[in-house]
């Protein structure tokens, strides 16, 4: 078996804002698996600025991998341990050489075009106009799910443009999720909570940076609505670490994104542990193409979990793939009469 891989850059449609700036483009690695007439490609879709794998030696680790791609996949697993999107690219590629076609990685009632799978509409940050034409969107394309990026505007306009949702449509017609990828200070989170709670909301992903676990802890023990840890899951390694983490801060969901916290498996670990403690959880992809996309896809849709989750993305970009991939009616689904269009 020999492995190469390949750079590409990801463009976006529109210039798409969050709490850590403005993303115009989302640089990306494609792994490509050869032995003899069969081809396994999987994305290592590391993030600038978010992944713990965002590193200077990240292509030598590529290199490195493609190398020694002939070893046992669980020990080339554990020795990418600091590379979870690299973790994550093997175990797609491992998959798609094996499975009948490359991009039927887990064969399902989703993969037959028989169900969908229940997703939420993402607002992304910016003026208060292009937040409101979002949300507008959104709506007319029955998403019965928002999730909306705060904390980059003015406070108070923000809970406007969810006062406005709300004076429209109930909690029982639009479940409204909110994403703070950290912008609250420790000591005015749980005031703001507690105005955000006025509209019903169904959840805040990371209203204050992680790694203040104490803090978080206290939020999460007062907090008027349920917390989800987001980016306080990543560079957590070890099993006895995620579960010590969970105890501490005993958050009501977590949110995974294998790109993120070590693939499939890495992402697995959570979920056991989370489950053993009653705590929620759901997946959400993490900007990839839609090739990273249609596997975390299949796998969540096997994982049997009904809550919406964030797998909406790959209509972002300009130059992704297509793919039997289509948002309908707020759900996500595999057309399996579209071909796959991928040139790697």
């Amino acid at each position: 078996m020999k492995a190469t891989y390949q750079k590409y850059i990801l463009n976006f449609k529109q210039a798409s804002g969050t709490s850590r700036g403005i993303l115009k483009t989302k640089e990306t690695y494609f792994l490509k698996l050869v032995n003899q007439d069969k081809i396994g490609i999987g994305e290592c879709a590391v993030f600038k600025g978010l992944s713990i794998d965002d590193r200077p030696d990240y292509e030598e680790k590529l290199n490195w991998l493609c190398e020694n791609i002939n070893a046992n996949i669980n020990d080339l697993l554990t020795e990418l341990i600091e590379f979870p999107s690299i973790q994550f690219g093997l175990e797609q590629a491992v998959l798609s050489l094996k499975s009948k076609t490359p991009f039927e990685l887990f064969p399902s009632k989703f993969t037959q075009s028989k169900e969908a799978i229940n997703i939420n509409g993402l607002i992304w940050m910016g003026s208060e106009a292009f937040m409101k034409k979002q949300i507008e969107e959104k709506l007319k394309a029955g998403f019965s799910t928002i999730k909306m990026k705060i904390g980059a505007i003015n406070f108070e306009t923000e809970l406007g443009l969810l006062k406005s949702i709300r004076n429209h449509f109930s909690s029982k017609e639009i479940e409204l999720r909110v994403d703070a990828n950290g912008a609250f200070n420790p000591n005015e989170a749980l005031e703001k909570l507690k105005c955000l709670s006025d509209f019903e909301i169904h959840s805040i992903e990371q209203p204050i940076k992680q790694g203040q676990i104490n803090e978080m802890a206290d939020l999460c023990l007062k907090t008027p609505l349920p917390i989800a840890l987001d980016e306080e899951l990543i560079a957590v390694f070890n099993v006895t670490k995620k579960q010590e983490l969970l105890q501490i801060i005993n958050p009501q969901y977590i949110i995974l994104k294998p790109s993120l916290v070590g693939g499939f498996k890495g992402s697995e670990d959570w979920i056991n542990l989370a489950e053993k403690q009653q705590i929620g959880w759901w997946i959400t992809s993490a900007l990839e193409s839609n090739i990273g996309l249609n596997a975390i896809a299949q796998w969540t849709y096997n994982l049997g979990n009904k809550m919406p989750q964030g797998l909406g993305t790959g209509s972002l970009f300009t130059n992704n793939f297509e793919s039997p991939l289509e948002v309908k009616n707020g759900h996500l689904h595999y057309n399996s009469t579209k071909k796959w269009k991928v040139d790697l």
